[in-house]
C-alpha cells in the first residue's frame, strides 16, 4: 500500500491529494451517523434563541451602546452581545438589577443588616518623649556682674529647690544693700518722732529698698540676713527656684554677665510630655482626656499610661500630621526625654449615654473618589438589588459609620457587590464608575 502511494505521488500528486480528501470526508459522515447510515441529529441553534430572548444588544467594551438587534459596535467594531430578560430589563427600576437564584449563587451574594452599634477603633501612633515646658526654669542673671563660683559645673546634676547654683559679684547689688541699710538706720532714728508723715515716708523707703533686692533675685531669707548682719556683701548667691535636673549649662566661672544672660536650664523630669503624630484620617478618633497606652524599646514588656491634654489646631503642611500632647507622670524617673514611643488609643463611637451610630460592614460600600455606593436588597422583590449612593463617616475597625443614605434594618450586599456592579455597568445603568449610567442608542 505504501509503495502504491509513493508511486502515485511521483506520477500525479494532485490526484493523490484529492483522493485522500474524499476518503476523509466519507469517514466523517460515517462517524457522525453512528455507523448506521441514519440521518445526523438536528443542530441546536443557540444564536436564534439568544436573539429571540434578547430585548437589546450591547457592546461588552462600551455598555452605553444599546441597539434592538445584532450588529457591530459603532465605536470599536466588536460584535454586539445580547442582554436577556434575566439581566434586568424593564421589570426593575433604573438603578436596580434582578438576579436569578442561580446567578445569586454563582456571584456568592451575601447580605447583612444595617444596624446601630457602639464601635471602636484602635488608633496606633508614634512619637517622642519631651520635656514638660511648664516645668522648665531658665536661670538667668538678674543684675550685671561676674560669676565668682558655679556650684553646678556640669549638666545632668539633680538639684533641689533652694539649693545654691551661682555666686555672683555685682556692684549694683552692693549699692542696693547699702540703700536698704541706710533706710533702716533712718527709720530707727525716727522712732521717737511725733511726725507721722515722716515716719510713714521712712517705712516706705525701707520697703522700696527691700523690693528692689527681691526684683534682683534675692530671697526674703537673704534680705533678712543682710538686715541682721548690718553690713553689705559684695557677693550674692543665686538659688534654684525649682527642683529638677540641670539640662543646659551656658556659663563658666569668671565670665561677666549682663541682665538676662542665661546661666542654667533646670527641668522637672517627674512629669513629662509625649508628643505623638496623628494623621488627618486619625484626628476624628482622638479627643482631649482620652487615656493613651504606649511602650518604648528601653523597657520591653512594660506599658506606660498618660492622658491626652492638647491637640494642635494646625496641621503641619510638610508632614501632614497633627501633634497630640500626652501628659505623662514619671515619678521614678525611668523615662527620658528623647525616647521614641509607640502608642495606642482606644477610641469609641457611641456609648452608654450617646446614641449608637448607624454602621455597615466595611466590605459593603464600593468607594471611588468622593463617592460611596452600596447595593441594597429591595424589600418584597426577590433577587432585586438597588444601587444607592451614601455618605460615610470614618471607618471603625470592621465597620463604616453611615451619615446619610441608609436606614436601620435594611439589607446591604457585603459579598458579591463588585459582581453586581459589573452587571449594572453592562446594562448601562448608574453604577460605581458611571453615576449617570450610559446613554441609550
Amino acid at each position: 500500500m505504501m509503495q502504491f502511494i509513493r508511486d502515485m505521488w511521483r506520477r500525479n500528486p494532485t490526484v493523490l491529494v484529492i483522493a485522500i480528501a474524499g476518503l476523509a470526508f466519507t469517514l466523517g459522515l460515517v462517524i457522525r451517523g453512528g455507523g448506521s447510515g441514519g440521518s445526523p441529529p438536528a443542530r441546536h441553534d443557540h444564536s436564534a434563541e439568544e436573539q429571540t430572548q434578547a430585548e437589546v444588544w450591547t457592546c461588552s467594551m462600551h455598555p452605553q451602546i444599546r441597539q434592538p438587534g445584532p450588529g457591530q459596535c459603532p465605536i470599536c467594531g466588536m460584535d454586539l452581545i445580547p442582554v436577556s430578560r434575566d439581566d434586568g430589563g424593564d421589570e426593575v427600576g433604573p438603578r436596580e438589577i434582578k438576579l436569578s437564584a442561580r446567578a445569586r449563587k454563582l456571584a456568592e451574594i451575601q447580605v447583612a443588616p444595617v444596624e446601630r452599634r457602639a464601635v471602636s477603633v484602635e488608633v496606633r501612633l508614634a512619637g517622642m518623649i519631651e520635656y514638660d515646658e511648664t516645668r522648665d526654669s531658665k536661670i538667668a542673671a538678674w543684675v550685671p556682674g561676674r560669676l565668682e563660683r558655679l556650684y553646678v559645673d556640669y549638666t545632668g546634676v539633680t538639684v533641689a529647690r533652694g539649693e545654691p547654683l551661682v555666686e555672683l559679684y555685682s556692684p549694683d547689688l552692693l549699692t542696693a544693700q547699702q540703700e536698704l541699710l541706710g533706710a533702716l538706720t533712718a527709720q530707727s532714728s525716727l522712732v521717737d518722732s511725733r511726725a507721722a508723715a515722716v515716719i510713714q515716708t521712712a517705712r516706705r523707703t525701707v520697703e522700696a529698698a527691700r523690693e528692689k533686692l527681691r526684683l534682683w533675685g534675692l530671697s526674703d531669707q537673704q534680705i533678712k540676713e543682710i538686715e541682721q548682719r548690718g553690713t553689705p556683701s559684695d557677693r550674692v548667691t543665686i538659688t534654684a527656684p525649682i527642683g529638677g535636673v540641670v539640662v543646659h549649662k551656658n556659663a563658666v566661672e569668671g565670665m561677666y554677665v549682663k541682665t538676662g544672660t542665661p546661666i542654667y536650664t533646670i527641668a522637672d523630669l517627674s512629669h513629662l510630655w509625649v508628643m505623638l503624630d496623628a494623621y488627618e484620617a486619625e484626628i476624628a478618633w482622638i479627643k482631649k482626656g482620652q487615656q493613651v497606652e504606649f511602650v518604648t524599646k528601653a523597657y520591653p514588656g512594660e506599658t506606660f499610661r498618660g492622658t491626652v491634654a492638647f491637640i494642635d489646631p494646625v496641621v503641619n503642611p510638610k508632614t501632614r500630621v497633627v501633634k497630640v500632647r500626652v501628659d505623662l507622670p514619671n515619678p521614678r524617673g525611668t523615662l527620658k526625654p528623647g525616647m521614641f514611643v509607640s502608642a495606642v488609643v482606644q477610641a469609641a463611637a457611641g456609648g452608654e449615654h450617646v446614641e449608637k451610630p448607624l454602621v455597615v460592614p466595611a466590605s459593603a460600600p464600593l468607594i471611588t473618589g468622593k463617592r460611596a455606593v452600596v447595593y441594597v436588597a429591595v424589600p418584597g422583590k426577590e433577587g432585586v438589588y438597588e444601587g444607592r449612593q451614601v455618605i460615610l463617616g470614618p471607618r471603625a475597625g470592621d465597620y463604616y459609620i453611615v451619615r446619610e443614605g441608609l436606614k436601620e434594618g435594611e439589607l446591604v450586599v457585603v459579598n458579591g457587590n463588585f459582581k453586581i456592579d459589573s452587571a449594572i455597568q453592562i446594562l448601562a445603568k448608574p453604577s460605581m464608575m458611571s453615576p449617570e449610567g450610559g446613554a441609550k442608542r
